[in-house]
């Protein structure tokens, strides 16, 4: 018993000293409980009782001995690259002790049987490319007691690990363990000879690194380092729109796959955070904002959301103010009708320009100087009010004299009278650069000089239009 509370004492030891998953650099640790075999016959020892090596090594019933009851602990740590480091204790009692030459068993009086190992193995999973399929090689070293007496031992293993899930394996062992000591040949005694363990058992692994504490190891967790959900493989969904954060353009807030995760709150497809009106359904041309008139531009930049009109004129239909048939923005005379042709504008007629010639040609001056009479006041007076409904047309006002005179003064005195007819003009609403003024002297008479009648009619204004 005292060897007993030995073996309790150093299994509580070893098993404090581990945390708890599979045999890998992501699951380091591993805890295995059985059954263990002693079997000290086929071994090829020094004793009378034991026999060749191998010899009979399946003989489990004349050979084998086997506590009814859990009997062997261990616990492994994996230290890299497919090579564990596995402490085990085990208990057993001893009541087959070999065979004499004859055939004889040699039996014992119920020897206390107990170890304790470690071990250094080497995983060929790996190099087999298996997932489940363990074999694996040991050596090691240890101690065995047979009742009070005990001897350090030098161990070689083969193991077999069959993975049943991720965390749990059967495992079965075969461990040759080879005494220091050497003791007198007898067929028994209450001392450890070399001898074969056999062991089967349930072994669990555990201990896999999780970064981000949210029970997702590592190895499994696609965001280690951020804390998420089992079914996303350890990534987060902070939204909970089933979308993981680094796949999600939200991921603060719940929206679609169709998406990328973002929502489309008017449900005019075209998500969120590229819709400049995301709470009205619009157009994906015009990033998810409405056009009610169909214009091409949205309402909220449209000057006249209701009537389509081009972007030019802020989405609001041309004008045509005087109904001539030419829109605002492009007539000279946006509140006077007047023709196409003339870009909107009244077009000064014929008849129009003989009317100006007849009132202008009565405009009556002092004689030999260019102040007006006050009784042209009246023509002067219509001839602005045929100018004013040609606003954009330009005039030249001439001035014409007789022969009467020097050609210098009557240049002079033609001049000075065009002038006075402009200002005259001018100052009573006509804009000064529609008109201009020139004299002509007596270059251009209409009639023969040579008569008092035909002098007067020389004598004269015209007002033309500049084409």
């Amino acid at each position: 018993m005292k060897h007993l509370s030995r073996f309790l004492a150093a299994s509580i030891l070893v098993l404090g000293l581990s945390t708890a998953n599979a045999q890998d650099e992501n699951n380091p640790w591993a805890v295995s409980i059985g059954i263990n075999a002693v079997d000290i016959f086929p071994t090829g020892g020094d004793l009378t009782s034991q026999g060749e090596i191998f010899d009979e090594f399946f003989n489990a019933s004349d050979h084998w001995n086997i506590l009814p009851s859990v009997s062997k602990l261990s616990v492994g740590r994996y230290i890299g690259d497919g090579f564990t480091f596995t402490a085990a204790g085990s208990v057993n009692k001893i009541e087959n002790f070999g065979e004499l030459e004859d055939g004889t068993p040699v039996d014992v009086d119920d020897l206390s049987y107990y170890a304790l190992d470690g071990t250094i193995s080497y995983s060929l999973k790996n190099v087999l490319k298996s997932g489940w399929f363990d074999p694996y090689l040991g050596v090691g070293g240890g101690y065995t007691w047979i009742d009070e007496n005990g001897a350090g031992t030098l161990n070689g293993s083969l193991g077999l690990n069959f993975w049943l899930t991720e965390n749990l394996a059967f495992n079965v062992q075969s461990t040759y363990k080879h005494v220091f000591e050497d003791y007198d040949a007898a067929p028994a005694g209450n001392y450890p000879p070399t001898h074969f363990q056999h062991s089967a058992g349930l072994t669990f692994a555990f201990g896999g690194k999780d970064t981000d504490g949210d029970g997702v190891y590592d190895k499994d967790d696609e965001c280690p380092e951020v804390p998420g959900l089992e079914e996303f493989n350890g990534c987060p969904d902070t939204d909970g729109d089933g979308i993981t954060d680094a796949k999600d353009d939200c991921p603060d807030t719940a929206g679609t796959a169709e998406f990328n995760g973002c929502p489309d709150t008017d449900g005019d497809g075209v998500p969120d955070p590229k819709d400049d009106c995301p709470t009205e359904a619009g157009l994906a041309a015009l990033n998810g904002c409405p056009d009610a008139d169909g214009d091409g531009i949205a309402d909220g930049k449209d000057g006249c959301p209701n009537e389509a009109g081009p972007a030019a004129n802020n989405g609001c239909p041309y004008q045509d103010k005087d109904g001539d048939g030419v829109i605002d923005k492009d007539d000279n005379c946006p509140d006077v009708a007047g023709t196409v042709a003339n870009k909107g504008c009244p077009e000064v007629t014929e008849e129009v320009q003989k009317t100006l010639n007849e009132y202008a040609k009565t405009i009556l001056f002092d004689s030999g100087k260019s102040t007006i009479k006050a009784q042209s006041n009246k023509v002067l007076g219509d001839i602005i009010g045929i100018l004013k409904e040609y606003p954009n047309a330009k005039f030249t006002v001439e001035g014409h004299t007789d022969s009467v005179g020097s050609a210098k003064l009557n240049q002079r005195l033609s001049d000075s009278r065009a002038n006075a007819v402009k200002n005259y003009l001018t100052e009573h609403g006509i804009d000064q650069f529609r008109l201009s003024a020139v004299g002509y002297g007596e270059d251009r008479p209409i009639v023969s000089n040579k008569t008092r009648k035909g002098r007067a009619e020389n004598r004269r204004v015209e007002i033309n239009l500049v084409k």
